[in-house]
């Protein structure tokens, strides 16, 4: 985390949490999501619109990704100064990049270490690593082949909807947050 948002935070210890705005899709991309898009539906339901405005300015996701981490309840957020904005997941709570030595990468340029290979009901790629659980991006999937091909990763078959439980980790914070404040 950058000492600039520590210091925010130290200074600023009551700034509301913020729920929705802020979404990671499946190829590690950042979306802004503004009230319109939020009204649209869940961030990843698929409606057009909905998911909001990726982000291009290369120094806020710098910005984003260094000062990304989750909560003791599995939901990740982006420390913004003193103000956490909780991320919609599309898929996961990382996007890993692999390379041809089959060393892996987070999306947000994290080294990480493989400790298990899954594959879902979709047929999607998912690695947990010393990091945790994340989706393969869909240009490294022939990659992870020729790992399996050579007996370096396994993959064990799972079905989606129970990665978040088994991992740890929260899709949608903002929908788990209405939950618990509703009357």
């Amino acid at each position: 985390m950058d000492d600039i948002v520590r210091q925010a935070m130290a200074k600023w210890p009551h700034v509301p949490d913020c729920y929705g705005w802020l979404g990671l899709d499946a190829r590690g991309q950042w979306y802004m999501r503004d009230d319109r898009a939020q009204a649209l539906g869940a961030f990843a339901s698929g409606v057009a619109g909905a998911r909001g405005s990726v982000l291009r300015h290369d120094k806020l996701i710098e910005f984003i990704q260094r000062n990304y981490e989750s909560d003791a309840q599995g939901r990740w957020y982006f420390q913004n100064g003193p103000q956490r904005v909780y991320v919609e997941l599309e898929v996961a709570p990382w996007v890993w990049r692999v390379a041809a030595d089959f060393s892996v990468r987070s999306h947000s340029d994290r080294p990480a270490q493989v400790q298990a290979c899954w594959l879902d009901e979709l047929g999607r790629v998912f690695l947990s690593t010393d990091l945790g659980l994340g989706l393969v991006h869909t240009l490294d999937v022939d990659t992870v082949a020729q790992a399996v091909e050579q007996g370096l990763w396994q993959p064990q078959e799972v079905v989606f909807a129970d990665l978040p439980a088994r991992f740890g980790y929260v899709l949608s914070p903002a929908a788990e947050q209405r939950n618990t404040s509703a009357p």
